[in-house]
């Protein structure tokens, strides 16, 4: 077993060790995610964010997130993430009702997640996300409804909601094929996926991104920054990276990474981006977003025939009242959203 007195060292040294990645570009975000960085100490976070701060141009007002498991969360150890300098919690609450929580095998329980919530509310985190998931089985309609009555209740700011999708050889892919469960119903998620919408929307929230929902000014400053192809650096085991021009990944293996690290080499795999790709990857990510693809940063960033060619093949998606052009955007409506990757799919260039 790895021993977290191995990795934290090890992380401080990759941000040494790749601190002219970013150039001399501000980071406006930085964000602990990915396995359960919840685990990690007030002290330790304190410790990587300073480091951040001695080796990068760290904007002042950064917004500093904090995924976290609702079991996680104790008022000691929210007390520690705030004085760390964490300034934002995303936490996997999935649901708050036990049945789904017991058909995802979630750890936590319905009271734990409502708990959770309002520990941190009350360590004075005001800048809130909670993960939810709809198209669970064991969800119906109006237990869909109540879920989301929650969150609104609770003054939640921030709300990400996902589809449920089974990922192969897991145990609920295993469930599902041997028929102990139910099949994931995809009318059931259309359902919920048109609650989800309009329930929000009618308590105020903004669809900003097709999963992702908040009050006026309570945006995922960083998710926003991916979804517009800001350069980026991840830390860490299987961690990615971006740069405009080319995408990285490190290795997964905790105890191949901490000896790479230590011999002084950051182990990671590199592909170089083509236009195409960087193209398609424009064009899945602003058509997810309430401000669309913008023709223009197609016109001055790819080619100009590009961006006629997209206007021309949104043709039959505008007619059958999936999308529309507003100036030089093209944006999804409420119905297109729903198809929003498959639609985007058909401008992708080879």
């Amino acid at each position: 077993m790895i021993h977290r007195e191995k990795l934290i060292p090890a992380l401080i040294r990759e941000l040494e060790l790749q601190k002219e990645y970013l150039e001399e570009e501000i980071v406006h975000t930085v964000y602990f995610g990915g396995g359960t960085p919840s685990m990690l100490t007030g002290t330790e976070l304190s410790g990587i964010i300073s480091t951040i701060q001695s080796l990068f141009r760290l904007d002042p007002n950064a917004e500093i997130t904090l995924e976290a498991n609702p079991d996680d969360l104790t008022a000691d150890n929210l007390r520690e993430f705030k004085h760390s300098g964490i300034n934002r919690l995303s936490i996997g609450i999935q649901s708050f009702e036990d049945n789904d929580l017991r058909f995802l095998n979630r750890t936590h329980s319905a009271r734990q997640a409502y708990g959770s919530v309002k520990r941190s509310q009350d360590a004075g985190f005001s800048n809130l996300s909670i993960d939810l998931i709809y198209g669970i089985p064991t969800l119906d309609s109006t237990s869909w409804e109540l879920n989301l009555l929650k969150a609104v209740e609770l003054e939640v700011p921030h709300i990400s909601a996902y589809a449920l999708t089974v990922e192969e050889k897991t145990p609920l892919a295993a469930f599902i094929k041997s028929g102990k469960m139910p099949d994931v119903d995809d009318a059931l998620q259309a359902q919920h996926f048109d609650i989800l919408t309009s329930f929000l929307e009618a308590c105020g929230y903004l669809q900003y991104e097709i999963s992702n929902f908040c009050k006026p000014g309570m945006f995922s400053r960083h998710n926003t920054a991916y979804w517009k192809s800001t350069p980026y650096l991840g830390i860490g085991p299987s961690a990615h990276s971006f740069n405009r021009i080319s995408r990285q990944w490190n290795v997964s293996n905790i105890g191949k990474y901490i000896q790479s690290i230590q011999e002084n080499k950051v182990p990671f795999e590199k592909e170089i981006l083509t236009t195409a790709q960087r193209f398609n990857e424009y064009l899945m990510t602003s058509l997810r977003t309430m401000w669309g693809c913008d023709l223009g940063h197609i016109r001055k960033n790819f080619s100009p025939q590009w961006a006629d060619q997209v206007a021309e093949e949104a043709g039959p998606f505008i007619s059958r009242g999936f999308a529309e052009i507003k100036g030089d955007l093209l944006v999804l409506t409420a119905p297109g959203k729903f198809h929003a990757d498959g639609i985007a799919a058909e401008f992708f260039r080879l």
